[in-house]
């Protein structure tokens, strides 16, 4: 026989109860994640460089060989050739006082970054760049170069083939040049000799330096690394450094600390601040710009010019002379716009419709900016690149 399956039926007061307990389950799940967003911040390993955990950069000189004929012109780059010179003097080949004619070589300064904690025999990237007159570097090959730090001292050796960024062609009557042919890259072209010694893991106390130095960023950080730990580990100095330290009962090391806490989410603040590049026309706008009661007014000058000579053509037999005759149309129309009323306390979207209502440019825009600056309506900081 098969089993019966008896269904209750629930009474109308539980029935209302589980919808209006499905109804605040189903309002919760939609407010956590606005709630979440309106204070989305930043991890704090996205906002804060660690003190001893940094790259350094090395500098190196270097030839390249292998050129087809697009090398440095040796009469003109007196370095090229000395640095051929003395090194085929190193090889066994003497040329002093010999007369060499070659374009298959480039003197280039090489460059690179020492990652932090690179241990010796590690390879890195390397940047190629002509500094002679040659060029192109395309199928040429570094030879072995010594790349220095700000000491003096050799923390690698780069040699290799070097990668170009564009191609140059040319003919007898046009040149086609793409990107820039006489730099280049090569790709793990450096072998890192020294190491850079600062043992992390013995630190019982390190600086957190902000990447954009504020007192309310500074303070919420500090905060945030002692809600978590449940000690005053983390203490704001000043608004760009806070002082991290090591717990006495923390089951770890400093580099344990930091694992801990570069994934706690932190609150950023910034000042109202505008940056205006004059160069470009570019306009950017921080969130916390804000304007005071101001009345602004913006009118449009156009000048047109055209020029439609006459040509004034003598009479038969007269042994005149064709002369042309100039004139010249000038045109002034000036477009006066109405005077436009900024409320008090705008925010940066109503600002930016504002002035896009008057049909204002970013070259005009930059000018009522400063404009307003001046008047001391525009509470935000100006930066002009």
């Amino acid at each position: 026989m098969p089993v019966l399956q008896r269904q209750q039926r629930l009474s109308a007061p539980t029935r209302v109860f589980f919808y209006a307990l499905a109804f605040i389950l189903g309002m919760f799940t939609i407010l956590v994640p606005l709630s979440q967003a309106q204070s989305a911040g930043a991890r704090i390993k996205d906002i804060v460089d660690i003190e001893g955990v940094r790259e350094n950069q090395l500098i190196g000189y270097g030839l390249v060989v292998g050129l087809n004929g697009t090398g440095d012109s040796l009469n003109n780059s007196p370095f090229t050739r000395q640095s051929l010179q003395a090194m085929l003097e190193r090889l066994g080949v003497n040329t002093r006082g010999e007369t060499i004619r070659t374009a298959n070589i480039a003197a280039v300064m090489v460059t690179a970054n020492l990652p932090a904690f690179a241990a010796q025999g590690s390879r890195i990237d390397i940047n190629v760049a002509a500094l002679g007159d040659a060029g192109s570097l395309q199928g040429g090959t570094l030879l072995v170069t010594p790349l220095l730090g700000a000491d003096g001292e050799v923390y690698a050796i780069s040699q290799g083939s070097v990668v170009i960024n564009g191609f140059a062609a040319a003919g007898d009557g046009a040149t086609v040049i793409s990107g820039v042919p006489t730099t280049g890259r090569i790709s793990s072209g450096a072998l890192v000799e020294r190491e850079v010694v600062f043992d992390l893991g013995a630190q019982r106390s390190l600086r957190l330096s902000l990447r954009n130095p504020d007192f309310t960023t500074s303070r919420r950080l500090a905060l945030s690394i002692n809600d978590f730990i449940g000690a005053p580990v983390a203490t704001p100095e000043n608004p760009g450094t806070v002082r991290l330290t090591l717990p006495q009962n923390f089951n770890g090391n400093i580099v344990d600390l930091i694992t801990d806490i570069e994934q706690l989410v932190v609150k950023t603040d910034q000042p109202a601040k505008i940056v205006i590049d004059e160069n470009s026309g570019i306009i950017v706008m921080g969130a916390n710009v804000r304007v005071s009661t101001v009345a602004v007014a913006q009118s449009n000058l156009t000048v047109t010019i055209a020029e439609s000579p006459l040509v004034s053509q003598p009479n038969p037999l007269t042994l005149g002379q064709t002369v042309e005759i100039p004139r010249t149309e000038l045109n002034v129309d000036i477009a006066n716009s109405n005077l436009a009323l900024v409320r008090e306390s705008v925010t940066l979207a109503q600002l930016v419709e504002g002035l896009n209502a008057l049909g204002i440019g970013p070259r005009d825009m930059i000018a009522i900016l400063q404009a307003i600056k001046a008047t001391g309506a525009l509470q935000a900081e100006i930066e002009v690149l």
